[in-house]
C-alpha cells in the first residue's frame, strides 16, 4: 500500500487533475442545449440592413445597360459636317433639294440622306420584283394603302388573264433625290430610279406577250417615299409613282 503511493505516482496523479479541470473550464460540459453548427454558422452572419435614406437605387441595383452618354460637343460637331457632305452629295447642286433634305434632319435629326437613299435603292428592288411575282405581302408591308390598292389590282387583272411574268432585276445604274420637303408632321422625298432588269410577260399558253427573256431593258420611274418623322416605325413608304419616258 505504502509502495502504490509514493511521492512520483501522487505528483503524476495531481498533474493529471489539474490537466482535467483545466480542460473542463475551457470546453466546459454539455447540457443538452447546445447550438448546431448551422445555428452557430447562422448566429455569426450579421444582419442585412436597410439601404439608409441617403442610398439611391443606383446604389443597390446592378444596372444590365448602361446609360448611354450625352453627345459630346465634338461629336455634334462631327455628326453636323457629316450630314452637310451628304447633303452635297445627293443634292447635286439642287438648292431646293438641299433645302429640302435640311427640313427633314430638322423635323428627325436622325434622318441620313445617305441611309435613306440606300433604303430606298433596296425597297425599289423588293418592290418591282414582288409586283412582278405577285407578292401582296411583302408589298403590302412597303406601300402606303392608295398605292397597294393600285398594284393589287393590276396583280388580279394579269392573273385573271392568265399572264405571268419572268422577271430580274439586274441593277441600278443611275439613282437621284429629285425633291425632298418635310415638316414636323410630314416628311417625303422623291426618287428618280433608272433600272436595268430582264422582263417577259407570257400567256396561258406560254408564248411571248411582251419583253424579252434574253435582253437587259431599261426602265425609269419616280418614286415618293414618305413618313411621320414623330412615329415610332423609322420605316418610309411608297406613297406616290410615276413612269418617266
Amino acid at each position: 500500500m505504502d509502495e502504490f503511493f509514493d511521492i512520483p505516482t501522487l505528483i503524476v496523479i495531481g498533474l493529471a487533475i489539474v490537466v482535467l479541470f483545466r480542460l473542463r473550464q475551457v470546453l466546459g460540459t454539455r447540457t443538452g442545449r447546445e447550438r448546431s453548427p448551422l445555428e452557430r454558422r447562422d448566429a455569426t452572419v450579421k444582419p442585412v440592413t436597410k439601404p439608409t435614406e441617403k442610398a439611391t437605387a443606383d446604389d443597390t441595383v446592378v444596372q444590365l445597360r448602361p446609360r448611354p452618354a450625352s453627345d459630346t460637343p465634338e461629336d455634334l460637331d462631327r455628326q453636323t459636317r457629316k450630314f452637310e457632305t451628304e447633303v452635297t452629295q445627293f443634292s447635286h447642286g439642287d438648292e431646293k433639294v438641299a433645302a429640302g433634305l435640311k427640313a427633314i434632319n430638322e423635323a428627325d435629326p436622325s434622318f441620313s440622306p445617305k441611309i435613306f437613299m440606300e433604303g430606298a435603292k433596296a425597297a425599289y428592288e423588293m418592290i418591282v420584283t414582288s409586283f412582278a411575282t405577285g407578292d401582296r405581302q411583302t408589298l403590302k408591308n412597303l406601300l402606303e394603302k392608295d398605292v397597294y390598292d393600285g398594284f393589287e389590282r393590276a396583280i388580279k387583272d394579269r392573273e385573271a388573264e392568265g399572264k405571268a411574268i419572268d422577271f430580274t432585276f439586274v441593277g441600278l445604274p443611275k439613282v437621284e433625290i429629285s425633291e425632298a420637303e418635310g415638316d414636323k408632321r410630314n416628311v417625303a422625298v422623291t426618287v428618280r430610279f433608272h433600272a436595268e432588269v430582264v422582263s417577259a410577260t407570257r400567256g396561258k399558253d406560254g408564248a411571248l406577250i411582251e419583253g424579252n427573256s434574253d435582253q437587259v431593258q431599261s426602265i425609269a420611274d419616280e418614286w415618293t417615299f414618305a413618313r411621320n418623322p414623330k412615329s415610332r416605325d423609322p420605316n418610309w413608304k411608297l406613297v406616290a409613282t410615276s413612269q418617266l419616258e
